[in-house]
C-alpha cells in the first residue's frame, strides 16, 4: 500500500415531492422505499418540468434516475388522463406525449426497463407502455414500439442506423416527443461523443419537422463544467442548460486504498535477460537540493529551486489536468523523486538512472485475483475492473483457481463480464451478481455506468482506468446505497500508474476532468451531414446547427460527388445507406462474430479494428474461463472460427506501423528541433504473432501472419531530433532507435496526465530517419479517424509533457527499462529495441532548446 484515503460519510438532505408529480408515480416510490427524494432530485425534476433542458451531474447511486423519469412519466400519465377526458378527439388518441431514453450501453437500457417495470407495478400505473427497442429488437417487436411505445429506451447506435434513416416509421414518438433522456452523458466523449452530438442534432431536426420540440435531461457523473459539456452535446447555448451539481444523497464512509504490486525475484522477469551488465551513464552522484526538498518542507524556495513545495502540491492545481502553466505539471511530477540518490555523467547532476534494479513487480490482474479471491472468501461481494476483455478473462480464472483449493463451491461464485458476450449471458450475468447468487465478477469498464448492482462491498481497480470521472464512477460501485465501501486501485507497470499511487493528491486533491469532444472535426461531420441529407434535404437555414464549418464541408462534399447541391438544399441521390458511412463507436466496421467450428455456435463478438490482432488464425481466445483456438479468420465474411482447446498459452500479436504526413497545421521551432502538428496517415499491418506459456510468459514459438494492411488517417503531434541534438546527448547511432523508441512509448504513457484520454486512445512511432522529417522523429498520434484532440493537446503543452515524460523514465527504479516507465503493453515491436539512459540524455537534450516562457 502507497496510500490509504479514509472518505466520511455523508448525511443527505430530503425535500417534499413536486407538487405537479403524479400522485400513483408518488405512491410507487413510496412503495420501493423513497418515502421522500433528495434536495437534488426535485431541483432536477423542477427544472426538466419547467421546459428547461437540465444536466443532473452528482455521485454515483446518488438516485439520478427518479429526478429523469419523475416529470417524463407524469408529463406521459397526464396526457393520457387528457385523451380519457376527450375520446371524441383523434389528436387525443394519437398525440400521446412520448419519451426517448438514450444511454451507452444496452445493458443499461434493460437495467432501467426493469427498474420502471417495478416503479409502474408500485404505483399501480401500467397504462404508460415502456419498451427498450435496439439492435437486438425482432422486428415484430420493433412494429409494436413504433405503434404503441409512450417511453423507448436504446441507444444511439440504433438512433443512428435505424431509427432517424426510418424516421417515417417513428413519426408517432418523433411528433410527440416532449423529453429525450441522456443517461450517462458523461461517457460520450472524445471521437464517440462527437458522433453522439451529431445524431442529437440529427434528432432535433427530425423532432422539429413533425412538430416536436423536445427537454433534454442529462445524467452525469462528476464533471467539470456539466452545463457547458451538456450545451455541446446536444448543440444549445449553454445559458439555455440548467446543472444541477450539489449532491444531496447520503454516502457511507468509503476506505480508498492505492495498491503497487510488490517486486519479482530479479530473474524471473521475461526482460530480464536483456538487462546490461554495466551503463557507463550511470554514475552515482548526490542530486542538487532543490530536487532533494522534502514534500513537507514549506521553507521559502531559493534561486536554484525549481520544483514545486508541499504547499504547491497540497493545492489542487489546474495542472491535473490540462493546466495551461508549462511548469507545474512537471514541478509536481517531480515530487515523486523525493530524497533517492541520482546519476548521470559526472558533474551534470542529472537524474539519469536511479538505483539499478532488474526487479519488475507483479502484474496489477495477478494481484487483482489475489485480493478477489480474499474478499470472495470473506464473504465480500465485490467487482473487478480490468482494461481489457483478456484482462476480465484472465482475473476471473485465475481467482477461482485460488478458491478451489479453499472450497470448491465458492469458485463457482466468480464470473467474467465484458463487451463481446451474447445479450442473454450479459444479462444472466447482472442479474446473479444483483441477486447475490455470483459474489464477485471480474469486468470490463462495461459495469462502470449506471447499471444498479447494490450492496456492492469493494471494488477492485486493476490500472488508471484513464479519468477521475471513471475512476470515480467505479470506485461509486463500492457501498452503493450509503452502506460503507473498499476501493482499491492497483496500479501496473504503467509511467502514469506508478506517478498516481505515489502522488494521491493528483488523485484525491486534484478537479475531475471536462468532457472532451468535437463535434466540428470534419471526418465525424462530413459523414452525419450526408446521413443528415438523406433524411431530409438539409437546407440553409438549417446549417448553424451543425457548427460553423457546415457550409464548407457541404461544398466539399457536393465537389467530390457525395451530396448534390439544389437551389432548395443538399441532396443525397446514392442508393447506399448515408448511416453507413460512419461507426459510432469508431470500431471499423460490424463486428467480427466468433463462431464454435463444431457446433455452429455463436460465442460473442471482436470489433472489426481489433479483429486482426486478437482472432487471427492460431489466436487463443478466452470466452468464460473456457480456452478456444481460431482456426481460420474469414474478413470477408466477419467470421472467426474457433475450436475448443484446453492449453497453457497465450497469444500476442505483432505488427509494423508506418506513419506519413499529410498537412502541417502547426509548427514551432525550439531551436533545431522542430515540433509539430498535423494530419498524418498511419498504416499499420499484423505480421505474426508469439505463443507465450502462462503464467510465467516464457516464449513458446513465432507464427508469420499474411492480413492485409490498414490505414488511418488522423491528427498527430510529432518532434525531430537533429543530428546536433543527438550528438550533444550522447546517443550514437546504434542508440539512436532505442532511446527514440523509449521517448515515445513513455510519453504516450503520460500524455492522459494533460488530456482526458488514455494510452489506449493513443499510438505512436519513432524512427531514426522519417522520410518527411528528413530527421530522427517521434510521433503520437489519435487513434481515432480525424483525430479527438489529445495530439493536439499534447502540442500545445509541449514541454509541460516532455518535461513529465523524463522526470518519469528518470524516476524509475529499474536498471535498463521496465513497464513502469519504457515499456508499453501494445507495442507491436515486443517493446525492442529500448534504451532508458538514452531517452533521458535525449529528452534533455530536446528539452534544453525549450522556449523558458
Amino acid at each position: 500500500m502507497t496510500h490509504v484515503r479514509h472518505l466520511p460519510a455523508r448525511a443527505g438532505t430530503q425535500a417534499d415531492w413536486p407538487a405537479w408529480a403524479d400522485a400513483d408515480l408518488v405512491q410507487g416510490y413510496r412503495a420501493l422505499g423513497v418515502d421522500r427524494p433528495w434536495l437534488h432530485q426535485v431541483e432536477a425534476a423542477d427544472a426538466a418540468w419547467s421546459g428547461r433542458h437540465t444536466v443532473l451531474a452528482t455521485s454515483t447511486g446518488s438516485g439520478k434516475s427518479l429526478a429523469l423519469w419523475l416529470p417524463a412519466l407524469s408529463t406521459a400519465r397526464a396526457v393520457s388522463a387528457g385523451s380519457l377526458l376527450d375520446p371524441g378527439r383523434i389528436e387525443s388518441v394519437t398525440r400521446r406525449a412520448t419519451t426517448l431514453y438514450l444511454c451507452p450501453t444496452k445493458a443499461l437500457a434493460a437495467d432501467q426497463l426493469a427498474a420502471l417495470d417495478r416503479l409502474l407495478v408500485a404505483g399501480r400505473t401500467r397504462d404508460v407502455r415502456v419498451s427498450t427497442c435496439d439492435g437486438d429488437t425482432s422486428l415484430e417487436e420493433r412494429r409494436w414500439v413504433q405503434e404503441h411505445a409512450d417511453v423507448v429506451l436504446t441507444n444511439p447506435d440504433f438512433l443512428h442506423f435505424a431509427l432517424l434513416p426510418q424516421h417515417r416509421r417513428w413519426a408517432r414518438l418523433l411528433g410527440s416527443l416532449r423529453y429525450v433522456v441522456v443517461d450517462e452523458c458523461h461517457a460520450f466523449r472524445g471521437v464517440f461523443g462527437a458522433h453522439v452530438g451529431l445524431v442529437l442534432r440529427r434528432l432535433r431536426r427530425l423532432a422539429a419537422s413533425y412538430g416536436a420540440t423536445p427537454t433534454f435531461l442529462l445524467a452525469s457523473a462528476t464533471t467539470s463544467d456539466p452545463a457547458a459539456s451538456a450545451a455541446r452535446l446536444i448543440g444549445v447555448d449553454p445559458s439555455e442548460v440548467t446543472a444541477v451539481t450539489s449532491d444531496a444523497s447520503p454516502a457511507g464512509r468509503k476506505t480508498f486504498v492505492l495498491w503497487q504490486p510488490p517486486e519479482l525475484p530479479g530473474s524471473d522477469a521475461p526482460w530480464s535477460a536483456l538487462l546490461p551488465q554495466d551503463d557507463p551513464w550511470a554514475t552515482p552522484m548526490a542530486l542538487p537540493r532543490h530536487v532533494t526538498r522534502s514534500a513537507d518542507d514549506l521553507s521559502p524556495p531559493g534561486p536554484d529551486d525549481i520544483w514545486a513545495t508541499g504547499a504547491d502540491l497540497a493545492t489542487p492545481s489546474p495542472a491535473f489536468p490540462g493546466a495551461e502553466d508549462p511548469v507545474a505539471l512537471s514541478d509536481a511530477l517531480a515530487g515523486l523523486l523525493g530524497a533517492v540518490e541520482g546519476s548521470g555523467p559526472l558533474g551534470t547532476g542529472e537524474r539519469v538512472v536511479a538505483e539499478p534494479s532488474d526487479r519488475p513487480r507483479r502484474t496489477a490482474t495477478a494481484e487483482i485475483a489475489d485480493l478477489l479471491a480474499d474478499l470472495t472468501a470473506a464473504g465480500a461481494r465485490s467487482l473487478a475492473f480490468t482494461r481489457s476483455r483478456r484482462g476480465a478473462e484472465s482475473v476471473a480464472a485465475t481467482t477461482r483457481a485460488h478458491l478451489l483449493e479453499i472450497d470448491p463451491t465458492f469458485a463457482t461464485s466468480v464470473q467474467a463480464y465484458r463487451g463481446g458476450y451474447l445479450p442473454e449471458e450479459r444479462r444472466a450475468l447482472e442479474a446473479a451478481i444483483r441477486s447475490g447468487a455470483l459474489r464477485a465478477l471480474a469486468t470490463t469498464n462495461a459495469l462502470e455506468l449506471g447499471v444498479d448492482i447494490s450492496g456492492l462491498d469493494a471494488v477492485l481497480i486493476a490500472g488508471w482506468p484513464g479519468t477521475r470521472v471513471s475512476l470515480w464512477q467505479q470506485a461509486g460501485r463500492a457501498g452503493r446505497a450509503g452502506t460503507d465501501g473498499l476501493v482499491v486501485l492497483v496500479a501496473r507497470e504503467d509511467p502514469l500508474d506508478t506517478f498516481l499511487v505515489h502522488h494521491a493528491e493528483a488523485i484525491f486533491d486534484a478537479p475531475v476532468e471536462a468532457t472532451v469532444f468535437d463535434t466540428t472535426n470534419p471526418y465525424v461531420l462530413a459523414p452525419h451531414l450526408c446521413a443528415a441529407a438523406a433524411e431530409l434535404p438539409l437546407r440553409h437555414e438549417e446549417l448553424d446547427l451543425f457548427g460553423p464549418r457546415t457550409a464548407d464541408l457541404l461544398a466539399e462534399l457536393v465537389e467530390r460527388g457525395t451530396l448534390r447541391r439544389r437551389p432548395s438544399g443538399w441532396y443525397w441521390t446514392h442508393n447506399e445507406q448515408a448511416s453507413r458511412l460512419t461507426d459510432l463507436r469508431g470500431s471499423g466496421g460490424d463486428p467480427v462474430r466468433v463462431v464454435e467450428s463444431v457446433t455452429g455456435r455463436l460465442l460473442g463478438t471482436v470489433d472489426a479494428a481489433s479483429a486482426d490482432s486478437t482472432v487471427h488464425d492460431g489466436a487463443v481466445y478466452v470466452h468464460q474461463g473456457a480456452s478456444f483456438v481460431v482456426d481460420e479468420l474469414r474478413l470477408e465474411d466477419g467470421v472467426a472460427l474457433v475450436t475448443r482447446r484446453d492449453v497453457d498459452y497465450g497469444t500476442w500479436a505483432r505488427w509494423v506501423t508506418t506513419t506519413e504526413i499529410q498537412s502541417v497545421d502547426a509548427e514551432v521551432p525550439w531551436g533545431p528541433v522542430t515540433w509539430g502538428f498535423g494530419s498524418v496517415d498511419v498504416t499499420t499491418q499484423v505480421l505474426g504473432y508469439q505463443r507465450k506459456r502462462i503464467p510465467d510468459l516464457q516464449v513458446l514459438g513465432t507464427e508469420e501472419l499474411d492480413l492485409p494492411a490498414r490505414t488511418l488517417r488522423t491528427t498527430a503531434v510529432w518532434w525531430t531530433a537533429p543530428a546536433e541534438v543527438l550528438l550533444a546527448a550522447g546517443v550514437t547511432v546504434e542508440a539512436t532507435p532505442g532511446a527514440l523508441h523509449a521517448a515515445e512509448h513513455a510519453s504516450i504513457g503520460l500524455l492522459p496526465l494533460l488530456a482526458t484520454c488514455d494510452r489506449w486512445d493513443l499510438g505512436g512511432l519513432s524512427t531514426a530517419l522519417h522520410v518527411d522529417t528528413e530527421q530522427a522523429t517521434v510521433f503520437v498520434h489519435d487513434a481515432y479517424p480525424g483525430g479527438a484532440g489529445f495530439a493536439e493537446r499534447g502540442f500545445a503543452l509541449g514541454a509541460t509533457w516532455l518535461r513529465a515524460t523524463r522526470d518519469a523514465i528518470a524516476a524509475c527504479r529499474c536498471f535498463a527499462g521496465c513497464p513502469a516507465c519504457v515499456q508499453s503493453p501494445k507495442c507491436g515491436n515486443a517493446n525492442n529495441p529500448l534504451d532508458k539512459a538514452a531517452a533521458i540524455r535525449l529528452l534533455t537534450a530536446v528539452l534544453s532548446h525549450a522556449p523558458t516562457a
